[in-house]
């Protein structure tokens, strides 16, 4: 009884955070989606007021394992992990999900789990195993007519849910922009309802992505990776519904723990370094006040 209640829980999650994503699609405005790799991190984005999130393999294989995203992450691993940040927020969150990890037949379990645990939206993308980051070279994909039948195990697989599914081709980088956009025009015929080219290297190819699709778009923005960054209204008026930064927040925290241990390492002490939140604020980060009004409710 207490899994099927859960289970009804997350669904009901899910049918609220997917509908409120499609009608973020469907505005005038583009929606900057930043990406987060734990609870934590994601309290942080909503709270400063972002409409959705986004966990993708990089992040999420880094704070995880530890490695680089080549493929080591598994479904179950990276399932677990979306649903801990799902139970820390309210907003919408799109979740990388890779290949779907194999076959139609895999991604069709890879969507069920999806829909299960809460997500609003996954990106399902047309490499070969084992994958890498969309901004890595020595990637290889499956054919279209592979991925398109992927597609449309995932639009079958989710049922009367409202998952957004996002079909994302990486043929830019292994055979031509012209072969990527090809793709994406059959993609976006098989069922999904965003397009995501991986990796346009110049802004006329942006343009010219932008002008041959007419679907709602994903750009994917990496600090030193291979796509440049155009102002947000070039973006909006070229179609690009989702303006996704994957990987900036975890860029940061890295920084900053780089900064922070190199200056305790040299000085061997804290004192005189400012660049930290103090106890007080991360009380607030973790929303320390609601579970000590719980206490008060419940614990004479």
């Amino acid at each position: 009884m207490l899994y099927a209640s859960c289970s009804l829980f997350w669904k009901g999650k899910q049918v609220n955070t997917s509908k409120k994503l499609r009608s973020l699609l469907k505005g005038n405005d583009s929606i900057v989606v930043p990406g987060i790799h734990d609870p934590m991190s994601a309290k942080i984005f909503q709270d400063a007021g972002f409409p959705a999130l986004f966990t993708g393999g990089f992040s999420l294989s880094a704070s995880t394992l530890g490695v680089p995203d080549i493929g080591l992450l598994t479904m179950s691993e990276n399932i677990e992990r979306v649903r801990r940040v799902i139970n820390a927020i309210n907003v919408p969150l799109i979740s990388d999900m890779d290949t779907g990890y194999g076959s139609p037949i895999n991604v069709i379990r890879t969507v069920e789990e999806c829909v299960n645990v809460g997500v609003a939206g996954i990106i399902l993308e047309d490499q070969a195993w084992p994958k890498k980051c969309g901004h890595m070279e020595g990637k290889s994909v499956i054919s279209n007519e592979e991925h398109v039948e992927k597609i449309k195990a995932a639009v079958h697989a989710r049922g009367d849910s409202d998952l957004v599914i996002i079909a994302r081709t990486d043929s830019r980088a292994t055979h031509s922009l012209e072969e990527a956009i090809q793709r994406g025009k059959n993609l976006e015929a098989s069922g999904a309802d965003v397009i995501f080219i991986e990796a346009p290297q110049t802004e006329e190819e942006i343009r010219m992505i932008g002008q041959e699709i007419k679907a709602p778009m994903l750009i994917n923005l990496i600090e030193g990776g291979k796509t440049p960054n155009l102002p947000i209204s070039d973006l909006e008026s070229l179609g690009f519904k989702i303006i996704l930064y994957p990987l900036t927040s975890i860029f940061a925290t890295a920084y900053s723990m780089q900064k922070l241990a190199r200056y305790v390492n040299s000085k061997k002490t804290t004192k005189g370094y400012d660049e930290i939140l103090n106890f007080s604020e991360f009380e607030d980060v973790v929303d320390l006040q609601k579970y000590k009004d719980l206490d008060s409710r419940f614990l004479s």
